[in-house]
């Protein structure tokens, strides 16, 4: 493949990201502009890896797409190049530190949504990703988000010895005791993901750039009972499917196809809420009528009556009522053309 290095967008713990455009007659067989991820060939052991995770996961739409490899002398230097697509919105990370404070709801609940669906393709094929953070989650040109950096990924119930994996916030309870790194972990770090999103801040507290910190956070994650916080400003729903991601028994924690039928994820193909609204839109129909008329959109319904037929021509006046009230004769209620059906 014929290709040209751009400029670097991006750094990652064994690579350099830099935007790559494709030039000649592959031009028609892969994107024009795509991610490449660079390391030198000595120690491209987690590109490599990334490579063949991806290439046995197969195309899913909510995780990054790989296009190949292909090396390279550069400065002297043989580099091994890794090429992905191309999300041009960057990451999760960035979205949530653009924001301010923290996303919207409907936005949690879509982004969660696509991210939970990538880890049930992930599970399901044998892997678990073992670094999902909101770095590691892409955002795409049209909203959509897609799970990416698999260098740490491996297979279900390959040995790994005593080797820590991942981001220290992220992880685990059973991957901080025994060196547990399965399905699970990928589950307890989703929720860290998403008490972020819905916060703005991590879900561990942590003093930057202090190491006893985070010795005494691997304490809190492995020991006791204690879970890292749920954001208040998050709906009952979205409580309760944090909690399911925080069971401090892997064997318990709810798995990736359970959560996909939380309610908390209750949308459509489209990113619509089910039963509830786009972000930032009204509900016109959220308010109690007044009368009952006072409903939007209203429209007469045409009556089954023939319209020959006036309506008054269907009862009795008042005054036949009255008589026949007053009379000795008992009236039959039980059926009469008297009688209008309103319901």
């Amino acid at each position: 493949m014929e290709w040209i290095r751009r400029e670097t967008i991006g750094h990652g713990s064994f690579s350099i990201v830099s935007l790559a455009t494709t030039s000649g007659s592959c031009s028609k067989a892969f994107p024009s502009l795509m991610a490449v991820k660079s390391s030198g060939v000595v120690c491209s052991g987690a590109l490599r890896n990334e490579r063949d995770v991806l290439d046995d996961l197969g195309d899913c739409s909510k995780i990054v797409r790989c296009f190949g490899e292909g090396r390279t002398v550069e400065n002297g230097e043989e580099i091994y190049n890794l090429f992905l697509e191309y999300a041009s919105g960057g990451n999760l990370a960035d979205r949530v530190k653009n924001s301010g404070e923290a996303l919207p709801e409907c936005e949690v609940r879509r982004f969660t949504r696509s991210i939970v669906k990538g880890l049930c393709h992930i599970h399901g094929n044998g892997y678990s990703h073992c670094d999902l953070k909101l770095e590691n989650v892409l955002v795409f040109g049209d909203g959509d988000v897609k799970i990416s950096d698999f260098g740490l990924a491996k297979r279900r119930s390959d040995e790994i010895g005593v080797e820590i994996r991942g981001t220290p916030l992220y992880m685990a309870p059973e991957s901080v005791n025994h060196g547990e790194f399965e399905s699970p972990a990928d589950i307890w770090a989703l929720g860290c993901s998403v008490v972020e999103m819905s916060s703005g801040k991590t879900a561990w507290c942590l003093e930057d750039g202090v190491m006893n910190n985070v010795m005494s956070l691997m304490v809190r994650i492995g020991s006791g009972d204690e879970v890292p916080r749920i954001p208040v400003e998050l709906s009952e729903e979205g409580k309760d499917f944090v909690r399911k991601c925080f069971v401090k028994n892997a064997a318990e924690r709810w798995t990736a196809q359970m959560l996909l039928d939380h309610p908390f994820l209750a949308v459509d193909d489209d990113g619509d809420e089910s039963g509830s609204l786009r972000c930032g839109e009204e509900d016109e129909a959220s308010v109690s009528p007044r009368n009952p008329f006072d409903f939007p959109g209203w429209n007469s319904v045409q009556s089954p009556v023939n319209d020959s037929v006036m309506f008054g021509s269907l009862v009795c006046s008042p005054e036949e009522r009255i008589s026949g009230l007053v009379s000795e004769k008992v009236p039959d209620w039980s059926e009469s053309c008297d009688w209008v059906n309103v319901r």
